[in-house]
């Protein structure tokens, strides 16, 4: 099982930020600096996991962020590991302790000269955040997004989550309509925020779920958690569309001189006037020269 091992020093508050980053390796910080695709080929990412709480410590004496980031990933790359594991000065006696298990927590982002796509997939999930190591804070069967943005097409966003849902050990049903909120006296609350969905003319963006936590467990030392957690987040932009590839506006006049009618269809031309006007010249002239030769005659 792979796992990632965080450690933050309570009494080093003011690195306490930057040794997380450190710690987490380079998924996390390619959340501040996205080492994406070139322009040329847009751009997506993929994460798993992304945490942000605040952890008080000693009677609220000390508080540690808890920043960390399971398989974020920027286009062209991909990523899978089944476990999140961190540890924090003052809790639990500093034993590492796990944020995530899984079966499955992949994440994958792909660009081509006229796509770009993120998607995550995370099955048979338990989140854990510090104070509480035997109660997860979440259970999941199945959790997927994905966000595709194709030249030529509107970008598409579509998040899941399926099966069975546990927050801090009791059975939730999820709605679209709004959020769910579980609270549990001595323990805390969780809300849940369900597949958040956002595009544009050129971008598309897919979170399955979004947990705004504040827990209290009272024990191992831990006095609070808060903060939010991300679960199965992914995003794209389009390419840019090759040039010559976009279609001439319709319905456009030529601009320039008014337009002249066209006589062609009906075997006339400009020079028909004239024409005319000469065939009418010749008969008026044969004509009175039959007038003379009679005359005469």
């Amino acid at each position: 099982m792979n796992s990632n091992d965080f450690r933050m020093p309570a009494r080093r508050l003011a690195t306490v930020a930057t040794a997380t980053a450190l710690a987490a390796g380079p998924g996390a910080l390619a959340g501040a600096h996205a080492a994406h695709a070139t322009a040329d080929h847009g751009r997506a990412s993929a994460v798993v996991l992304r945490t942000g709480l605040d952890v008080s410590l000693l009677n609220k004496t000390v508080n540690v962020p808890l920043a960390v980031s399971l398989n974020e990933v920027q286009a062209p790359q991909s990523a899978e590991k089944t476990a999140l594991t961190a540890r924090l000065d003052g809790v639990d006696n500093g034993n590492p302790f796990t944020v995530l298990g899984a079966d499955v927590a992949s994440a994958k982002a792909t660009t081509s000269a006229d796509r770009a796509e993120g998607s995550v997939h995370l099955a048979h999930a338990k989140l854990h955040v510090p104070g509480l190591p035997l109660l997860p804070l979440v259970e999941l069967d199945t959790v997927t997004s994905k966000a595709t943005c194709e030249v030529g097409k509107q970008p598409a966003a579509d998040a899941d989550v399926l099966g069975a849902v546990t927050a801090l050990g009791k059975r939730v049903t999820l709605s679209a309509g709004g959020p769910t909120i579980v609270k549990v006296p001595g323990v805390g609350e969780v809300r849940l925020d369900l597949s958040e969905r956002e595009t544009t003319s050129r971008t598309a963006a897919a979170t399955a779920l979004e947990l705004k936590v504040s827990v209290n467990p009272l024990k191992l030392n831990v006095a609070e958690v808060e903060g939010t957690v991300t679960l199965a987040k992914a995003t794209c932009e389009t390419p840019p569309a090759p040039a010559g590839r976009s279609a001439p506006p319709e319905n456009v006049k030529p601009q320039g001189a008014p337009a002249k009618a066209d006589l062609a269809e009906t075997g006339g031309s400009s020079t028909t006037p004239y024409i005319a006007g000469g065939a009418l010249a010749l008969v008026v002239v044969g004509g009175g020269a039959l007038v003379l030769v009679r005359r005469k005659g």
